[in-house]
């Protein structure tokens, strides 16, 4: 609003209120002869109340100033109103600023559970997001780098990606049952079994992908071998459908006959989308 009048907005000292009188006065007046004199008052249609309190108002704006001539009504349409300009072509939209997320090795900035591409260029990169009721925007040094829609609030690790944004070569994918199940198969048949009784448990297949995925991620701290044997030890214990919580403990305190050695590098397994490039991606060197 400051903007599109081209004013400056000026905050009042902490607990001066002389530096806003105006505003002080005019809030207790309004509480005064529009709310206090309503308060005997039952409505039981909003659309009274609202038809009501605009004609306290009405009123209030028509009576006469005590200390000067005029109402508020006249001062308004005399000095305010010539100098209102046109309400913006554009409606203003109210956003939030995400400040300092990275951008992942797969060329995607998380938010919400979901992520959002943004040019290879910019992998490792710490980048802001301008996020509105219906669209993410990710900036870099405020550059705008890319656009979105926002994926609705009840999504989770979905993926909106222009193609342009990731490099030559691997492409990249939503995550889904399909793809789910193939990683499940490259771990092993027990933690396929797992993966399948999670699905069979759930009325609608994207339910169980949050628990599926956090039984597979399981592999990049514990490795796949001891992520397999766990799975298998899991089954056999008769649990009808082993979770992330019952796998976990299995591994941490190396029930399965591991000596405890993990391998966690910190970055995304292959199922994860990551983009590893070659040599011929830098040129040789001098």
């Amino acid at each position: 609003m400051a903007a599109h009048y081209g004013s400056a907005v000026m905050p009042a000292r902490i607990a001066t209120p002389r530096d806003k009188p105006s505003a002080e006065n005019e809030v207790w007046q309004a509480a005064i002869e529009i709310i206090a004199a309503l308060r005997n008052e039952v409505f039981t249609d909003f659309n009274q109340l609202k038809a009501a309190v605009a004609a306290k108002l009405e009123e209030h704006n028509a009576r006469p100033f005590t200390k000067r001539e005029g109402t508020r009504r006249e001062v308004f349409e005399e000095q305010e109103r010539p100098l209102l300009r046109p309400l913006p072509a554009v409606p203003y939209e109210v956003c939030e600023w995400v400040y300092g997320r990275k951008v992942q090795r797969n060329c995607h900035v998380a938010y919400k559970h979901n992520y959002y591409s943004v040019s290879h260029l910019a992998v490792g990169k710490t980048v802001d997001l301008r996020v509105t009721d219906t669209t993410v925007e990710i900036f870099l040094a405020g550059e705008r780098l890319a656009t979105h829609p926002l994926l609705p609030a009840f999504a989770r690790n979905r993926y909106s990606t222009h193609a342009g944004d990731l490099p030559e070569g691997k492409s990249y994918s939503d995550w889904d049952a399909g793809r789910i199940r193939r990683w499940a198969d490259r771990v092993g048949p027990s933690c396929r079994e797992v993966v399948d009784r999670i699905f069979q448990r759930v009325d609608y297949e994207e339910q169980g992908f949050d628990a599926a995925l956090a039984v597979l991620r399981l592999e990049h701290r514990y490795t796949r071998p001891r992520l397999e044997r766990a799975c298998e030890m899991a089954l056999a214990s008769g649990r009808p459908s082993p979770r992330y919580r019952h796998l976990k403990p299995i591994l941490e305190t190396n029930q399965d006959g591991a000596d405890g050695a993990h391998s966690d590098d910190g970055g995304p397994g292959e199922d994860e989308a990551g983009y590893v490039r070659g040599a011929d991606f830098y040129g040789e060197e001098a």
